[in-house]
C-alpha cells in the first residue's frame, strides 16, 4: 500500500466517504457513488432516439442537432441527491466523474461526432462567488476527459436570476429569459438563442439528468 492509498484509507475512517443515493459507506475503489447504485442508475439512453422526448422540448424554438441526459430526474427519487450535492454540497467532481462516464458509454452513438466545442452553462459572477465553482463547467471538462473536445466558455450571464428549483418549466423560461449573450457579443435555451444567430453554428445539448415528460 503506498502513501496516498494509506492516507485516504486513514481519512475513510475517520471521515466515512458515503454514497448520496443509497447511504453505503463507499470502499476504496468506489468514487463518489457506489458500484450498484451507477449500475442501477435510471439512465435515459437518449443518445440511441434521434428525435427523443429531450430534443422535443426544443424543437421549433431553437436549431437542435441532437440532446441527451445520463439518466431521468425526479424529485423524490434518492438519486436526486447527486445533483444536491454537486449543486450545492461542494461536490462538482462528480459531476466531471459522471459525465466522462456517460460520453465514454455514448462513444459509439455518434453524440459526439461534429461537436467543435463544450460550452458550459455560464453562473451569474455573484452566484459564482457564493458557490465558489461552476458544476457546469465540471460536467463539460468531464465530458472533454473523455472525447477530447476543448472546452470553451463562449456565454456568460448578463444578470441574477433566482433559483429555479421550484419553478414551473414556463417559470423556469420568464426567469431566464435575455439572461445570456455571447462574451464576443439558465436554461438551455436561453444559452442557444445567445449564440443561435451565429452563422452556420449547430447546436447539442447535453445534461446529467432530465426530468421525465408526463
Amino acid at each position: 500500500m503506498n502513501l496516498k492509498e494509506i492516507l485516504q484509507a486513514s481519512a475513510d475512517v475517520l471521515m466515512p466517504r458515503i454514497c448520496p443515493v443509497c447511504g453505503k459507506v463507499l470502499d476504496a475503489n468506489e468514487r463518489y457513488i457506489c458500484r450498484q447504485c451507477l449500475m442501477e442508475l435510471p439512465r435515459t439512453r437518449f443518445e440511441t432516439l434521434p428525435f427523443n422526448s429531450m430534443v422535443q422540448r426544443f424543437a421549433g424554438k431553437v436549431p437542435v442537432e441532437r440532446a441527451t441526459a445520463f439518466f431521468f430526474y425526479e424529485r423524490l427519487s434518492p438519486y436526486s441527491q447527486i445533483l444536491q450535492d454537486i449543486k450545492y454540497r461542494n461536490v462538482p467532481r462528480m459531476g466531471r466523474m459522471l459525465a466522462k462516464r456517460y460520453a465514454a458509454l455514448a462513444m459509439d452513438s455518434g453524440m459526439w461526432e461534429g461537436i467543435d466545442y463544450l460550452i458550459p452553462v455560464p453562473l451569474h459572477i455573484f452566484k459564482l462567488a457564493k458557490r465558489g465553482y461552476n458544476q457546469a463547467l465540471h460536467i463539460a471538462m468531464g465530458i472533454s476527459d473523455a472525447t477530447q473536445i476543448p472546452v470553451y466558455e463562449a456565454i456568460q450571464a448578463v444578470k441574477g436570476h433566482a433559483t429555479q428549483t421550484h419553478k414551473s418549466a414556463y417559470e423556469r423560461m420568464l426567469n431566464t429569459q435575455g439572461l445570456y449573450q455571447p462574451i464576443t457579443g439558465a436554461t438551455l435555451l436561453s444559452c442557444a438563442e445567445g449564440i443561435s444567430h451565429i452563422p452556420g453554428i449547430r447546436i447539442s445539448f447535453f445534461t446529467l439528468a432530465a426530468a421525465r415528460l408526463t
